[in-house]
């Protein structure tokens, strides 16, 4: 069975972004903090996506390697994103490339469907498809990447629950700017 991972850059109030979909508020990453996204999404063997999220990775990451100023880990991370397979959960996207594949039916369907298979980890990002899979007790890691600041409202990292999840603290380490990684597992 796969494990699912679902770990994001938030605010300290909890929002993945601000109202207008915003996501200015977390600025560049440091170099530690962008190497350290770099090497969990090297062990990522699928990633699953949401429209949102996909359209934002899919505007910048198949051709982040070719910018001009693009660093070694931007340039291994552009490569890394293009190369891992894709899969998009939405109703309104009619195309994707890039090892991707499109998914419009029944996502908690489907990724309970891939965690039953034999393969390495994958990682569900943005908040509605996130919060689908959470709801359905699917989460098996949580991985918080806390800036600090504060925007007031937006769009949540964690949606709203029937029940409770219990989570066993397995990491923690400091950034420079102040921000914070937590990483979770889900207690079964």
């Amino acid at each position: 069975m796969r494990k699912l991972i679902y770990g994001m850059n938030l605010t300290l109030d909890g929002y993945i972004a601000a109202a207008g979909d915003d996501i200015g508020w977390s600025g560049p990453p440091s170099d530690e903090l962008f190497q350290w996204w770099l090497d969990q999404e090297r062990a990522i063997s699928l990633l699953l996506y949401g429209r949102k999220l996909w359209e934002t990775m899919s505007a910048y990451w198949p051709t982040g390697d070719q910018q001009p100023n693009a660093t070694p880990a931007e340039i291994e991370f552009a490569r890394n994103w293009r190369d891992t397979p894709k899969v998009v959960f939405s109703s309104t996207v009619d195309k994707v490339d890039w090892n991707t594949r499109l998914v419009s039916g029944d996502a908690v369907a489907e990724i309970t469907r891939l965690k039953a298979e034999d393969g390495g980890p994958m990682r569900v990002g943005g908040a509605a498809l996130a919060g689908a899979a959470m709801r359905a007790g699917l989460i098996d890691e949580y991985a918080i990447v806390t800036h600090p600041v504060l925007v007031g409202s937006g769009t949540p990292f964690f949606t709203a629950l029937d029940s409770w999840a219990s989570l066993n603290l397995v990491e923690t380490r400091t950034f420079p700017g102040g921000v914070v990684l937590t990483r979770y597992e889900t207690r079964r």
